[in-house]
């Protein structure tokens, strides 16, 4: 089984972290550190430079994740998978059985969140495992 977390470096995503790498450790699971890299809007040129800034920006913000569950002695496994984030983890969380899914969320108000569409709403209506959705610190 694994821990599956949604990391982005967005301000909900730091604590999620910490709360994953603790949960992960905890049950002596894997930590999989998945990254939703579907680029916004339609397909050509425009559309692959984008796609490319998209993965980059993933890989680069999973190195920080590695380090931190490193420190902890929590073994990692990194994948940047070209889908929408939320259902870039429900596959994710298949793949690897997965005993939860870690998302951070941004405090926006559930109206916000179900009009907008956020990957934590997507993912509690998705999600066939349970879904641990951490708020930014204060």
């Amino acid at each position: 089984m694994s821990i599956v977390l949604g990391y982005d470096e967005s301000p909900g995503a730091a604590r999620a972290l910490r709360i994953a790498v603790e949960v992960a450790a905890a049950f002596g699971e894997t930590l999989v550190l998945v990254y939703g890299a579907a680029a916004p809007g339609p397909t050509g040129e425009e559309y692959r430079s984008h796609y490319d800034a998209i993965r980059q920006a993933g890989r680069t913000g999973l190195e920080h994740a590695v380090a931190e569950a490193d420190r902890a002695g929590v073994p990692t496994v990194v994948e940047v998978i070209d889908e929408k984030p939320a259902q870039a983890l429900v596959d994710a969380a298949t793949r690897h059985a997965a005993r939860a899914i870690v998302v951070g969320s941004w405090s926006e108000s559930p109206i916000r969140g179900a009009l907008l569409g956020s990957t934590p709403h997507k993912l509690l209506h998705m999600s066939t495992v349970p879904v641990l959705c951490v708020p930014p610190e204060e």
